[in-house]
Parts: C-alpha cells; sequence; structure tokens
C-alpha cells in the first residue's frame, strides 16, 4: 500500500507541471474524501480539443491513471487518480 502522503505530493506535482506546460482554465487536487473515485484525484480543465501529449506524459511519469470524461466544449475536462 503506498503512503497517501506519496500520494498527494504525486498528484499536486502532476498538478503544477500541468499548469506549466499546457493553457489551462483551472487545475485542482481533490482529497480522497471528496473524490467520487475515493482517492487523491487530479482535475484539470484545458484549453484543447482532447488530451494534450504534455498533459499524458505529465499523468505518465506520476502514475496517474487517466478517466476519460466527454468534451465540453472547446474545453477537455481531465480527471486522474493515483
Amino acid at each position: 500500500m503506498t503512503c497517501a502522503v506519496e500520494q498527494r505530493r504525486r498528484v499536486r506535482r502532476a498538478a503544477r507541471a500541468i499548469r506549466d506546460a499546457v493553457p489551462t482554465e483551472a487545475v485542482d487536487v481533490v482529497a480522497p474524501t471528496a473524490s467520487e473515485f475515493d482517492s487523491w484525484t487530479l482535475e484539470a480543465v484545458v484549453a484543447s480539443e482532447g488530451v494534450p501529449p504534455e498533459v499524458s506524459r505529465e499523468l505518465a511519469l506520476a502514475g496517474l491513471t487517466l478517466r476519460p470524461r466527454p468534451a465540453q466544449g472547446p474545453f477537455t475536462v481531465v480527471v486522474a487518480t493515483v
């Protein structure tokens, strides 16, 4: 079992990296108690159609699992969990 503190750090690191890598409208880190997935969750709204490769890369480096979401007009909602 992975330590919750390390999981939180991984999600926060990925959130910062995504903010720096692509134009975003919002990036949030959601605690397990507030997440529908019962785990540390990253939620980001990026200004692109589809998940940008830079975002996929950061999620992979952090060891996060991408949770598919439908497009929201010109934005993509990215949800990933530890």
